[in-house]
């Protein structure tokens, strides 16, 4: 008898009760979902319709399972059907069980109206572009690295010519001007003829498959490769032409000329890491020097080993000079106030001028030690050379004494 009056009541509805509920739940059928008890009886189709919303305010577990709203997604989810048992009033407990159908083994079906932009937050992903820089040569022969990867080369748009840009994927866009870079497969690499090499949009695992294309070209390979890592990222509704962040850079846009940019600074940073550890290494040897000299008030280099710390260190600050062109500003900064802007960022950002600065400083200091300590073989090798001329001029007197004696007699 109590169900069908209950489906009595279900039957009363009006059409245009039902015509608004149609327009509502419109979504195609998804996974069960949490059925909803009805807490009073459906005394006219206007008490039922009410008591649904009702249900849907007052508990996140009744009628409407809430609204999630992220980013471009959005997610109703609604009552498809009811059990006609639902209708009279429960006991607590009842109304527990009914609230968890996962335990309880009920399911009731749901209804579920998005508007297609699921893809929301994986499209933020895919603006993110990997950057990746590595030393592990000191020189790189770029002519024969052209040489056999033509088909990757994209040719130069300024005159700088201590690098090259290679492309990997798609070739129909050589300059590299259309599209977005980071949401492409396409994988650029800068290589420096210093031996720096800067990696964009290249995975972890596929580092060493593009390292080896330089490898063979490369010279004064280095026991330690060095590396770094960056970011850069494309939002194209920025109200600025570019933003800094925590080992990161945001552009509207990236291009050939803004990897061009972002890689020389990187390359340069990246080799100006390894003299600096070269010169540390310097330093902390005259730190041991200056030290067994405070405890035995000498030392014992040699004259070699001195002129090949003379050597190396003089050869790692024309190095950063001149190969890495630490001091020369960018053509293409110099032509575009955008770029311009990104270099000096960056160069700010790695802190270029103070590390050079830090260099030069502890290269005085290891120059200052040299000149010291070659004083102090000039000296031992003045005061060799001054025992020496006293006894040949002793040994020539006794010569002569004895002449004398042998010629009295």
């Amino acid at each position: 008898m109590m169900m069908r009056s209950a489906n009595a009541h279900v039957k009363t509805l009006g059409l245009p009760v039902r015509t608004f509920l149609s327009s509502i739940f419109t979504a195609k059928q998804k996974s069960p979902s949490l059925s909803v008890p009805l807490r009073s009886s459906l005394d006219t189709p206007t008490r039922y319709f009410s008591s649904v919303l009702a249900a849907a305010s007052n508990s996140p577990n009744h009628g409407f399972r809430g609204i999630r709203n992220h980013g471009s997604l959005f997610t109703v989810r609604a009552i498809a059907s009811f059990p006609a048992a639902s209708v009279q009033p429960q006991p607590p407990q009842q109304q527990r069980q009914t609230q968890q159908p996962e335990e309880s083994g009920e399911t009731v079906p749901s209804l579920e109206v998005g508007d297609g932009n699921s893809g929301g937050l994986e499209e933020d992903a895919k603006l993110s572009l990997p950057v990746r820089a590595y030393f592990f040569s000191t020189s790189v022969d770029l002519k024969s690295l052209v040489e056999q990867n033509k088909q990757n080369f994209i040719p130069p748009t300024s005159r700088m010519t201590n690098y090259v840009v290679l492309k990997f994927g798609n070739h129909s866009d050589p300059t590299g001007t259309g599209g977005w870079i980071s949401g492409s497969e396409c994988i650029y690499m800068v290589v420096f003829q210093y031996g720096s090499i800067v990696l964009f949009n290249v995975r972890e695992h596929e580092v060493d498959e593009y390292l080896k294309v330089v490898e063979r070209h490369a010279s004064g390979l280095l026991p330690e490769m060095r590396k770094d890592e960056y970011e850069v990222r494309e939002n194209p509704t920025l109200h600025t032409w570019m933003e800094g962040g925590l080992d990161y850079i945001m552009l509207q846009f990236l291009n050939i000329d803004g990897i061009r940019t972002i890689g020389s600074v990187l390359g340069q940073s990246i080799a100006l890491d390894y003299y600096g550890r070269q010169v540390d290494g310097m330093v902390a040897e005259f730190t041991d020097i200056n030290r067994g000299m405070e405890k035995t008030g000498t030392f014992t280099m040699d004259r070699k080993k001195l002129f090949q710390l003379v050597g190396k260190a003089n050869s790692n600050l024309a190095d950063v000079i001149l190969k890495l062109g630490l001091f020369e500003r960018s053509d293409i900064a110099w032509k575009d106030a955008k770029y311009a802007q990104i270099w000096e960022y960056l160069r700010d950002e790695f802190e270029l001028t103070q590390r050079f600065a830090s260099l030069d400083f502890k290269l005085k200091f290891v120059e200052h030690n040299i000149r010291f300590l070659q004083e102090i073989l000039q000296n031992r090798k003045s005061d060799f050379l001054e025992w020496l001329i006293i006894i040949l001029i002793s040994a020539e007197i006794a010569i002569s004494l004895y002449d004398l004696v042998r010629r009295s007699l």
